[in-house]
């Protein structure tokens, strides 16, 4: 890749591209947290942090044990 075509798309990526990085992280989640990284008004690190839940036991199972 020429540096003219890689400079531009670096640019396309730091101006435009990051949203639709963003949509997909967001979209790919069901509990958790993207968190966009700016320096020197850039984008220039996104990152996802994916949390598990367990369900709550129910009333039943918690009776059950003596609570």
């Amino acid at each position: 890749m020429s540096e003219l075509s890689a400079k531009t798309v670096n640019k396309d990526l730091t101006e435009t591209g990051w949203l639709e990085i963003v949509r997909q992280q967001v979209g790919s989640l069901r509990f958790g947290v993207v968190e966009i990284v700016v320096h020197d008004s850039r984008v220039t690190q996104i990152e996802k942090t994916e949390r598990l839940r367990l369900d709550k036991p129910t009333t039943e199972t918690r009776s059950n044990r003596g609570d």
